[in-house]
């Protein structure tokens, strides 16, 4: 019997007729989802908070791929005014989006708050992708294959909802609120799910995570020994952008991906290795949790999921 071969972005089918949102796109696992779908074919437009960083990264894939369809768009996901900003532009230059990719993130910086006063992982990490998701939905339901693919991490499994102090007033810790949000992320994209599933909607919703994988997010926000760690000590066992992105780049385009799938790396302890079913956590997959998250999330962005009804 032949052996199969592990799966990589040579087996991405051809994305010419998709359009694909990717947050955080101009570096990273960001960018190294883009420029695997642009080679493909893929539309890709570039959500990104700094427009020059990512019209830089846009002018580094263009020149790797003369003819790669690429747009620029400034997306500040901690701000959700942004957020609607770029929903309403989107709306305005395309009729359809086919999948949106949730990669954008922040890692145990100090306590911030956002500009609508949230504690900055959970309204990056997850308030903002919730936003961008419920705006975009219509755009979503209309498309080819269409999928969200949400950006989670084995962290979710020490997370919880800090539900009676989710800013972080009364303690913060710049490691356990990145847990929150990555815990949060599973819970929504669990969540989405389920109530696409309910109305029969094209739409899938997938999650997946990259293992351990060295990127600017364990170095750009992270201060003290938490930088340390990841920044330094930890690095050596890393793997690079592009094996930590195959997850993901799975999610968004394997034709046997099914909605509610978590996709994460096959090899040890998930830190890496080719992309494979993962198990989210029980406690990402409570319904009373998901229920009680999407109402305070819809509350908190003032954004309302429409789904159709169901026949």
């Amino acid at each position: 019997m032949e052996k199969r071969q592990p799966w990589n972005t040579g087996q991405i089918p051809d994305q010419t007729k998709r359009v694909f949102v990717v947050t955080g796109a101009n570096s990273g696992l960001g960018l190294a989802t883009t420029r695997a779908l642009a080679r493909k074919g893929g539309h890709m437009i570039l959500a990104v908070r700094d427009e020059a960083k990512g019209r830089r990264a846009a002018a580094q894939i263009a020149a790797e791929q003369p003819g790669a369809r690429l747009e620029v768009r400034c997306l500040d996901l901690a701000d959700l005014d942004s957020v609607h900003a770029f929903a309403d532009q989107l709306r305005s230059n395309h009729e359809r989006l086919d999948v949106l990719v949730n990669n954008a993130g922040v890692m145990a910086p100090p306590r911030t708050l956002s500009a609508q006063g949230h504690e900055l992982q959970f309204a990056v990490n997850h308030l903002g992708h919730f936003a961008l998701t419920g705006l975009l939905l219509d755009l979503l339901a209309d498309g080819n294959d269409p999928r969200v693919v949400t950006v989670s991490s084995t962290n979710h499994r020490q997370g919880r909802l800090f539900f009676d102090d989710l800013s972080g007033e009364r303690k913060y810790s710049p490691m356990g609120f990145y847990n929150q949000s990555k815990f949060a992320n599973a819970v929504f994209g669990w969540e989405l799910h389920r109530r696409l599933t309910a109305v029969d909607s094209p739409v899938r919703s997938v999650l997946a995570h990259p293992g351990y994988t060295a990127t600017n997010l364990q170095t750009s926000a992270p201060f003290g020994m938490v930088k340390v760690l990841f920044g330094r000590i930890l690095t050596p066992l890393a793997q690079s952008p592009d094996q930590g992105v195959l997850p993901q780049l799975y999610a968004a385009t394997a034709p046997d991906v099914k909605s509610g799938q978590f996709i994460g790396p096959g090899g040890m302890a998930e830190l890496r290795g080719a992309p494979k079913q993962v198990q989210l956590s029980p406690a990402a997959g409570d319904a009373g949790t998901g229920r009680r998250l999407w109402e305070l999330s819809e509350q908190l962005t003032n954004v309302r999921f429409v789904f159709p009804t169901p026949v």
